[in-house]
């Protein structure tokens, strides 16, 4: 398990590359991305309003994700050098890509 330190440093950016990744296509596909404070909002309105909150938890040293009426939970995983879905163990920005996709109806990478 990471340090705290460690968590915080790692966790802050991906969080923040997730930022600079979502910018250029929430201009494309209207919606908005918002931090404040360490935590990422990303805010749909069209085609029906979505709100996905992106946070790190530090005590549980994992990135935590609510979209789509559900929690994701992301820990670090040293062999791939990213987060990982705790259960799939698929990198962050896939599983980002695979849910920013839905309320958009067209596929994103990131």
């Amino acid at each position: 398990m990471l340090n705290e330190n460690d968590f915080r440093d790692r966790a802050s950016e991906m969080i923040e590359d997730l930022e600079e990744k979502l910018l250029p296509i929430s201009e494309e596909h209207d919606f908005e991305v918002e931090t404040a404070e360490g935590i990422l909002t990303i805010i749909f309105e069209d085609p029906a309003p979505a709100k996905f909150i992106v946070s790190p938890n530090t005590p549980a040293r994992q990135i935590w994700v609510s979209a789509l009426s559900t929690s994701f939970k992301f820990d670090w995983d040293e062999a791939q050098g990213t987060f990982v879905l705790d259960k799939s163990r698929e990198p962050f920005l896939k599983v980002m890509a695979d849910l920013i996709s839905k309320p958009l109806g067209t596929p994103v990478s990131l």
